[in-house]
């Protein structure tokens, strides 16, 4: 199975720097044991009640906003596969406690916090998969002509003024599309941009996305982690190395 690569938390990256030989901290294992037992138990109430809610999903997959939502699709998520990896994992060496991110699974299989909630599965089931390709068709379809093609779409958002979208169109080339916040993404965009980058900003998994365009830069800012007032994303636009646009993000998608 593939592990799904989600852009708005990308924590699973951390993983790396972590030995396999590490152990997790005592104060940890009860709420680890405890999820685990609620896999093992097949009671998926009661594992519904162990996640933070939204649950995202590799996008243009919805997140998995409710318990209602979870237990109705509790299969795309939890196959046979990753309900082994979890029944069968050591709680001693399996999991590792990282700082602030939460507990992760083997190398970012699952993400909990410290309270033993659910942040993320970095997980991709078959069923998921084949949903995942078809909803990306689906979107293909529904776009402005001269951006319908990509490999991979990766987010979506809205500023007061516009409205961005980039997609990856494979070997790190990113695009940037935009219109203006009252047009479709079936209208032509009124800018479009290749050869865009992704860089991290941090160990926490914010990062960004930027486009050159002559003497002007676009920047993508996507924000993992951050406070409550925080915006989900920030775009920032310079020229001639001077800023003359910022503008947060009301809405992103993943």
């Amino acid at each position: 199975m593939k592990k799904i690569v989600l852009v708005s938390l990308l924590i699973c990256t951390v993983s790396f720097v972590y030995a396999q030989e590490q152990t997790l901290d005592k104060k940890y294992r009860p709420v680890v044991t405890s999820f685990i037992n609620a896999v093992k138990s097949g009671n998926i109430e009661k594992l519904g009640s162990k996640i933070s809610y939204p649950l995202n999903r590799a996008y243009p997959i919805p997140p998995i906003k409710n318990k209602q939502e979870f237990v109705k699709r509790y299969k795309e998520v939890f196959d046979d596969n990753l309900t082994k990896k979890i029944i069968n994992s050591k709680v001693n060496t399996d999991w590792d406690a990282v700082g602030w991110r939460g507990i992760m699974l083997l190398n970012g299989e699952l993400w909990l916090d410290t309270n033993g909630k659910l942040l993320a599965v970095n997980h991709q089931s078959r069923l998921e998969a084949k949903e995942q390709a078809r909803l990306i068709n689906v979107e293909k379809s529904s776009l402005h002509p001269s951006i319908s093609n990509f490999i991979q779409p990766v987010l979506v958002f809205e500023t007061a003024q516009y409205r961005v979208r980039i997609d990856d169109l494979g070997n790190n080339n990113y695009r940037y599309a935009s219109w203006p916040i009252k047009s479709k993404m079936s209208d032509k965009p009124k800018l479009v941009l290749s050869n865009g980058k992704w860089a991290p900003d941090g160990s926490g998994g914010n990062h960004n996305y930027q486009f050159k365009s002559g003497d002007y830069l676009y920047t993508c800012f996507i924000n993992v982690m951050g406070e409550e007032s925080t915006p989900p994303a920030l775009l920032v636009i310079s020229k001639a190395g001077k800023e003359i646009l910022s503008q947060p993000a009301k809405k992103l998608t993943p």
